[in-house]
């Protein structure tokens, strides 16, 4: 990995509870609230100046928020993701070292199927009456709420990096 042990330090007090909300209110919600995307990009922008050893990294990191941003509202204008995972996506962009974007697809393959295994389990078991009311639940067929794989992949990175990072 080329992310390294500091920047995952830096990064993972302060990233990890905003998406284990982003995946509560994706869960109960089936949306990801603007305040959470945006809370998660002024980490990188402030935490990140301490982080990031160069600004020309930095830079390129803040590069990557703009350019999967752009794809995310093409994505979702042509309906193939929603609006909170694209705009989680793009927030969650600078937090990835480029070099690492092949680990980070292994890493969100085995997520997410972990993650839909998971999900619909939970929710065709007496699991489901721990939280009645969460709209995954019933939500249409091809619905999944993207904001629980997506956000803890994002954790994973950084715990992986923390572990094993350069």
């Amino acid at each position: 990995m080329h992310l390294t042990s500091t920047q995952a330090l830096w990064f993972l007090p302060f990233v990890t509870p905003i998406c284990l909300w982003i995946t509560w209110s994706d869960l109960s919600s089936m949306r990801i609230p603007n305040w959470t995307v945006d809370t998660l990009l002024a980490i990188f922008l402030v935490i990140g100046l301490f982080a990031i050893p160069t600004w020309s990294e930095y830079g390129w990191r803040f590069a990557s928020f703009v350019i999967v941003f752009v794809l995310g509202v093409v994505a979702n204008a042509a309906g193939l993701m929603g609006g909170g995972d694209s705009k989680f996506m793009a927030s969650a962009a600078p937090f990835i070292v480029p070099a690492d974007v092949s680990i980070l697809c292994i890493i969100f393959s085995a997520n997410l199927l972990a993650c839909y295994c998971t999900h619909r389990v939970a929710k065709h078991t007496s699991l489901r009456s721990l939280a009645p009311e969460w709209v995954s639940w019933t939500a249409q067929r091809k619905k999944f709420p993207m904001g629980f794989a997506l956000s803890s992949t994002l954790v994973i990175y950084l715990v992986l990096g923390l572990v094993y990072g350069a």
